[in-house]
């Protein structure tokens, strides 16, 4: 008979070079017996592939596929699956590690696993290293100093949304951007801002890329992009 429950642990992993995760989260890690991770549309899981090397042989991988969808229903019914799953596991005593790419609180999925969890099962949280930090490392510009207020704002927002955002910022990070692009560059551009803004994409992996705006070509960019916005004074 099971008398003591397993503890759900989401640690978050960082951006994308493994040398960014935490001592607590590389420790966590190595001594899971469950590791439970997303993945998307059945592709390889970037939080598992940042956390591999930290990964012990013994332990049994949880994967929650998560269908990439514009209706709420079947994201919906992917965490409630995968929560029953983890649930199962914490219900015999095991712990489970849950990787978060970034930080688990930063706009990350397993907050919608904690919220169905945390009634009822013990859980710990670990944080991680955001993207947007890891963005302005990379672009070696500070994201505020002083009294300067940064904003993060959602590339998924309405157009006149971002724009009043925009409009009242002293430095902005937009997040989501992808399939974005092209209202989030109609929006500078209205605004003036298209010179200050900085694309980062994939910060901190090996093919990371980091380039000014009007640079940018495309129409779309990949999932793992950022863009950085110095609207007001010099940040430093």
């Amino acid at each position: 008979m099971v008398t003591k429950l397993g503890t759900l642990h989401g640690v978050g992993v960082g951006p994308g070079d493994p040398e960014l995760l935490t001592v607590k989260a590389a420790r966590l890690i190595g001594s899971a017996p469950v590791v439970a991770y997303l993945t998307a549309n059945g592709k390889d899981s970037t939080a598992r592939d940042i956390a591999k090397s930290y990964i012990p042989a013994t332990a049994q991988h949880l994967v929650i596929d998560m269908p990439m969808r514009v209706e709420r229903e079947p994201g919906e019914r992917a965490y409630d699956a995968g929560a029953a799953a983890i649930a199962a596991e914490l219900a015999q005593g095991r712990d489970v590690v849950m990787l978060c790419e970034g930080d688990p609180f930063f706009y990350g999925s397993f907050m919608y696993l904690f919220a169905r969890l945390a009634g009822h099962y013990p859980c710990a949280i670990v944080p991680g290293v955001t993207s947007m930090t890891a963005s302005a490392a990379a672009l070696r510009r500070p994201l505020s100093a002083r009294n300067e207020v940064v904003k993060v704002l959602p590339a998924t927002l309405p157009e006149d949304r971002l724009r009043e955002e925009l409009m009242t910022a002293e430095s902005a990070v937009l997040i989501k951007v992808g399939r974005h692009l092209a209202k989030v560059r109609n929006v500078l551009g209205l605004l003036d801002l298209s010179s200050r803004a900085h694309v980062i994409i994939k910060a901190t992996h090996e093919d990371e890329v980091v380039t000014p705006l009007l640079d940018i070509t495309e129409d779309h960019l990949p999932y793992f992009s950022s863009i950085l916005v110095y609207s007001g004074t010099e940040a430093w």
